[in-house]
């Protein structure tokens, strides 16, 4: 495990370290969200982490190489040292007036877990965003919805990472 992400319920201000660098991504993501849907479509893409706010927060820019066409997204996050609390805004470039509402969260024992209440498709949904540090150092984020308020989730996005350079 990095020695970067928080175990405890100290500082987490540099539970992100271990992601900063650039990335070869895998994607898997259901063809439908919230549809009953086993299908799942895989594609690549790569990201590049890079520090800001004095290390209080970070950045990533994204490619997205989907099935039908690619896309770039950046991700921004920030750490708010009193609440202990990291906050996510994804913006898609494919609606770049659009930031997606954030998520909040923190790392506990090596787990990352955010959470935000949004829409999807016009319902009132629960997002949860969960990150986690394998021992082979390759990153893994999820992404699942629940429209019962988080009783029960559909996982319908996964990306692993791996490290390039």
């Amino acid at each position: 495990m990095n020695s970067a992400v928080n175990t405890t319920q100290a500082s987490g201000i540099n539970d992100f370290d271990f992601f900063i660098g650039n990335w070869q991504v895998k994607h898997r993501r259901l063809k439908e969200r919230l549809a009953n849907c086993q299908e799942w479509l895989g594609f690549d893409g790569n990201t590049s982490v890079s520090k800001i706010l004095g290390g209080a927060g970070n950045i990533d820019d994204n490619l997205l190489e989907m099935p039908d066409s690619a896309y770039r997204a950046a991700t921004l996050r920030s750490y708010d040292a009193e609440k202990d609390l990291w906050s996510i805004w994804w913006l898609d470039g494919r609606y770049p007036t659009q930031l997606d509402v954030p998520m909040q969260g923190r790392f506990i024992n090596s787990i990352g877990e955010f959470y935000a209440d949004d829409t999807f498709a016009g319902q009132a949904i629960r997002v949860r965003f969960l990150w986690s540090m394998p021992a082979t150092d390759q990153p893994r984020w999820e992404q699942a919805f629940s429209v019962d308020g988080g009783i029960n989730w559909e996982t319908n996005w996964v990306m692993d990472f791996q490290r390039v350079g």
